[in-house]
């Protein structure tokens, strides 16, 4: 029976694919990529006999059309998304067509650029008693903010923020920041490209400095923004640890050998 299967190709570099992702592009018979944000190479894990299409002129009736056409044809067709297809990737608007057709469909996770930036910058996105909360969000454009979601009233919380799709409004996060009561010196992240082979840049500033430095960088698309209490703790004198591994702490695997 055939079926549409929705795969996160990760975040650029095509080995961070997973291996049931890469072994569904081998033996698809259509692939659908989204060429604007995924690494092409990624495509090469697929068949020559494959028919290989960019989705990056297309529209949702478009892209769904041609999902629910090649599934009449071929065993397996893959929709290579971005990162994880479950993060800003529609697929829920891509699915429900597939469901009237009565066409199967199922979802291999990918890596999520948000945990591809923190890695290039050997950062920690949860630090003990630091902060041990993650909020994936982005600042409201085109696409309204639902209420209670504005980015200020995440930032309230003083935790890690992982800014999807803000780039070009980063005066925005600045303001929403500083409102929400981080300091001007609070340390920022931004990695455009993140695993992308050459094309990874890595911005570090503060939230008064940080757009300066990405306009030095001509960085304007496709890059992260993390901001975060945990930010650069590598560096700082001292940490708490975790207690998952302190010799005082007793697990199931593990009784503690220090009082």
């Amino acid at each position: 029976m055939a079926k549409v299967w929705f795969v996160g190709a990760g975040p650029g570099d095509p080995e961070l694919i997973t291996v049931k992702g890469q072994r569904l592009l081998a033996q698809a018979g259509a692939v659908l990529y989204a060429g604007s944000l995924v690494n092409q190479a990624a495509t090469l894990y697929a068949p020559a006999s494959s028919l290989i299409r960019d989705s990056k002129d297309m529209t949702l009736d478009d892209i769904t059309a041609w999902l629910i056409d090649q599934a009449r044809q071929h065993d397996t067709v893959v929709r290579l998304q971005t990162g994880d297809p479950g993060l800003y990737g529609a697929l829920t608007e891509m699915v429900r067509p597939l469901d009237q057709a009565g066409i199967d469909w199922a979802v291999v996770p990918g890596v999520s650029s948000a945990l591809a930036s923190a890695a290039a910058a050997g950062e920690t996105l949860t630090l003990p008693e630091v902060t041990q909360t993650v909020i994936l969000t982005r600042v409201a454009g085109r696409t309204p903010m639902p209420p209670g979601e504005e980015l200020e009233a995440l930032a309230a919380h003083r935790t890690t923020l992982c800014i999807f799709l803000s780039i070009t409004l980063l005066a925005d996060v600045q303001k929403a920041l500083l409102a929400a009561g981080w300091p001007a010196d609070a340390p920022i992240l931004v990695v455009q490209k993140a695993s992308w082979p050459g094309e990874e840049k890595i911005v570090r500033g503060t939230l008064q400095d940080i757009r300066d430095r990405c306009r030095a960088e001509k960085i304007n698309s496709q890059a992260m923004i993390i901001a975060s209490p945990a930010l650069g703790a590598r560096h700082w004198p001292e940490i708490r640890h975790s207690k998952l591994y302190d010799a005082g702490f007793s697990h199931r695997f593990r009784k503690a050998t220090q009082s």
